[in-house]
């Protein structure tokens, strides 16, 4: 596409986030919300306009190749990004699931459930290609020097030549094959005909009738296939067929064109660098002394014209309210003279703000704290909404009705350069005579003292600790255990103990699921509802991906430390913690009780181990800390046949998570077959998020024997999916990718021409599978049922369900006295 598409579609993105700036800075000084299902309604139809209005701003940063504008779009996509993910979790509290449910949402604003799931922003990978590629090299590099490299299924690349010639290899023996059968048939037909005989006579009608045969045949085979085509273009048309993969030439088109535009992307942003560092030495050379002179002119007359009208040597704005620039803007002078007065009324009528809302927000005598948490819904002040406006603001004033004919190749524009440059020069000059001009002005009050005969100093000691008061608290600082080493050493050494794994690189795309299109009628009618693959896919986004792809939505947004992932065997859990990793590009720990067993012995060793990860993973972020069979190190009594000591991090893994930080891109990922085993206090301690993954439904399923399926050429798109989706219901997806990889060997796709594939060889592959057993789904409904989250939602189901009674018992006792 060209610029004026992307132009064209990040102006649309800009007037939906109008119109949702305005409704979202509504809601955020609304009333608490005492319904829950209005709660929902609110929080929901922003949650579904903001990922519409992210994904088109992803679809525009990822495309656009003019820097200026990128620079505005990254600030938009990540407060977009940051939004999304604080109404996420508001839609938690307010529903009390992992899961939400908007289906009357989508349908209001006529969205697809696929339109409204989050991208992940390309640019989190892209922008690190080469740091993530050569990590990736130095770990394949240092497993090929030990010999494990084996272990690890590494994609393959192929040159051009060398597909070239394997292409010519297999043609040479197919056509030795050609030649061979074409050879025996001719010996065949030699070896028949020993005895030569007499051609007989043809005649003319004998040939005619040959021919009009001839011509039926044909005549009928073309039309058959004339119908056959017209009808696969019907239902494909209608949508009863799934459409044929796309030539390869338009892909291969479409994906030139696309790194052609990153290509462009690089090129000009190189060249804004460029630019800007020459706009600056020019501006240096050519107008700071003027700047500094003008500046030091217009302070020193406003001090001149303070102290004729008050007979006082003013105080200059100290660095952090602006300087010397604060008294010259639009506020004057009036408004310096007074600020102190200014803050302190400020501060008392919030004050009398606060104390109003509390009076108003105070429960009535008559109800519990528990009810009038569970009863009130506010919305939580967003972080990123100042961010939004200020940068749709900076949109509308700068890009909105910007003449770009003259710039047509989307080249860095010279004079916002300077314009920027200038003010950031200004800016930095500005600080050098400000601190300059207040020791002027301390010369000048000493001197000033010393005419009116004052003894008494001015109290330096108490502005400077005015100015420490402001600091931070920040984490206490740990001991660090290997001050001389270096991370590549650090890097290495967890490396070859294989702490840290190459992972196999999948993309999340490929987990596939299908969105649930009933749980939002259940749950209308107050029934119980289990997620579905599609569901769980966009949980992993939102509390896996985005926060750790980014650092200012992870220390803004609400921190998510550890997740758990629980499901049957094959159900997808390691599956989706390679495509986090290769989503986000990190670096993968593998601390699996399995996995450590005879590293680090004894005590001091399990010190060193706990403080490499926690230091390594920092230095590498973003880093996901796996810990596989997340039961074991909280079982109660281990059996006797596990020699790998699993309760060995009991006590170390909940200091490791509390370490981590909202400024470290670290998350720790729990896989567990069997959740039920451990201590569930201590299980819901460690972990903060539990994802359950069912087996997958009927429409999930259907899509994956698709997909699966449809990806060989010589199989029918007329194929019955959906008589096998009902025969594997009760299987997981990893036993019907195993099945399907047990039949489609590469002997079979040779014969799928001439043999059709039959359900039968599926079914026989499948049967020597094991499901998923009622005894196993029945415990993992129990678990799951007495999670943190779904206990709460019970709780608050039950008290809403007291509080009707109770309403209808009062209603009673009315009418009752009303007959009397």
């Amino acid at each position: 596409m060209s610029n004026a598409t992307y132009d064209e579609l990040w102006k649309k993105a800009e007037d939906a986030l109008e119109e949702l700036i305005r409704a979202d800075t509504n809601i955020q000084g609304a009333k608490p919300q005492k319904d829950r299902k209005k709660a929902h309604q609110i929080v929901s139809d922003l949650y579904v306009r903001y990922i519409l209005v992210y994904n088109k701003l992803e679809e525009c940063y990822d495309q656009t190749i003019q820097p200026q504008k990128r620079i505005l779009l990254k600030k938009l996509l990540d407060s977009a990004m940051g939004r999304v993910l604080e109404l996420k979790h508001e839609l938690v509290n307010v529903d009390l699931s992992e899961q939400s449910y908007y289906d009357d949402v989508l349908i209001k604003y006529d969205v697809s459930p696929q339109e409204a799931e989050i991208r992940i922003p390309r640019y989190f990978t892209r922008e690190r290609r080469k740091e993530i590629e050569e990590r990736r090299a130095f770990i394949e590099s240092t497993l090929r020097n030990l010999g494990a490299l084996d272990e690890v299924i590494v994609p393959k690349t192929m040159t051009e030549s060398e597909a070239v010639r394997l292409i010519q290899a297999h043609e040479r023996a197919r056509q030795g094959r050609v030649r061979f059968q074409f050879m025996k048939e001719i010996r065949q037909i030699k070896e028949k005909s020993t005895m030569k005989q007499e051609p007989e006579e043809i005649d003319e009608e004998t040939i005619k009738a040959a021919a009009i045969m001839i011509q039926k045949v044909w005549r009928g085979y073309r039309t058959r296939c004339w119908i056959r085509k017209r009808r696969l273009d019907e239902m494909l048309l209608i949508g009863m067929l799934p459409p044929n993969q796309v030539a390869m030439d338009n892909i291969r088109q479409i994906e030139k064109i696309k790194h052609q535009r990153y290509e462009k992307q690089i090129k000009f942003h190189e060249l804004y660098e460029k630019l800007l560092r020459e706009t600056e030495t020019r501006i240096r050379k050519e107008r700071s002394a003027v700047m500094e002179e003008n500046m030091r002119s217009e302070i020193r007359n406003w001090i001149n014209a303070y102290f004729q009208q008050t007979g006082k040597i003013p105080d200059l704005p100290s660095a952090e309210s602006g300087g010397s620039r604060c008294i010259f803007s639009r506020q004057g002078t009036e408004s310096t003279i007074s600020k102190s007065t200014g803050m302190s009324s400020k501060e008392s009528s919030r004050k009398s703000k606060k104390s109003k809302s509390k009076k108003s927000s105070e429960p009535e005598p008559e109800q519990s704290e528990d009810e009038t948490e569970q009863s009130y819904f506010k919305s939580v002040p967003s972080n990123f909404l100042p961010e939004l406006i200020h940068a749709h603001e900076e949109y509308q004033r700068v890009w909105r009705n910007k003449d770009e004919s003259m710039n047509p190749t989307q080249e860095p524009y010279v004079d916002m350069i300077e314009a920027d440059k200038t003010n950031e020069i200004e800016n930095k000059i500005r600080i050098g005579v400000d601190e300059a001009i207040r020791g002027d002005i301390e010369a000048l009050q000493a001197a000033l003292d010393r005419d009116r005969g004052l003894k008494g100093k001015r109290g330096k000691k108490t502005q400077k600790r005015m100015r420490r008061s402001g600091k931070k608290n920040k984490r206490k600082k740990e001991k660090d255990l290997t001050p001389d080493r270096t991370t590549e050493s650090l890097f290495e050494e967890l490396l070859t103990q294989g702490i840290i794994k190459l992972y196999r690189e999948t993309p999340l795309v490929d987990f596939k699921g299908e969105k649930s299109f009933a749980n939002y009628d259940l749950l209308q009618n107050d029934k119980d509802s289990l997620p579905t693959l599609g569901d769980i896919r966009q949980l992993i986004i939102e509390y896996c991906i985005l926060p750790l792809g980014n650092s200012i939505v992870r220390e803004l947004t609400p921190l998510v430390r550890s997740v758990l992932i629980a499901g049957p065997r094959g159900s997808g859990k390691k599956m989706l913690v390679n495509a986090i990793c290769t989503e986000l590009g990190a670096t993968l720990f593998d601390i699996t009780p399995a996995n450590i067993v005879g590293k680090y012995p004894g005590k001091t060793g399990l010190i060193m181990l706990v403080h490499l990860i926690s230091k390594v993973s920092r230095l590498l972020q973003p880093s996901i800390i796996l810990m596989d069979s997340a039961e074991k190190p909280f079982v109660k009594k281990p059996p006797k046949t596990d020699k790998s000591d699993p309760k060995r991090l009991k006590k170390d893994l909940p200091k490791l998570i509390k370490g981590i930080t909202s400024e470290d891109k670290v998350i720790l990922i729990g896989t567990s077959n069997s959740p039920w085993d451990a201590d569930q206090k201590l299980l819901y301690q460690t972990y903060d998020k539990i994802i359950f993954l069912p087996r997958p439904d009927y429409g999930t399923m259907s899509l994956v024997w698709r997909d699966l399926l449809y990806k060989y050429s010589g199989i029918s798109r007329q194929f019955d999916i959906s008589s096998m989706t009902k025969i594997c219901d009760g299987f997981t997806i990893g036993t019907i990718l195993a099945a399907i990889d047990e039949v489609m060997t590469t002997k079979r796709m040779v014969q799928l021409r001439t043999q059709p594939l039959t359900h039968g060889e599926l079914i026989n592959a499948i049967s020597t599978k094991d499901p998923v057993y009622r005894e196993e789904e029945d415990a993992f409904l129990a678990w799951f049922s007495k999670t943190p989250t779904c206990r709460r939602k019970q709780r608050a189901l039950e008290l809403e369900q007291q509080r009707l009674e109770e309403a209808n018992e009062a209603m009673k006792k009315k009418g009752k006295n009303g007959r009397k």
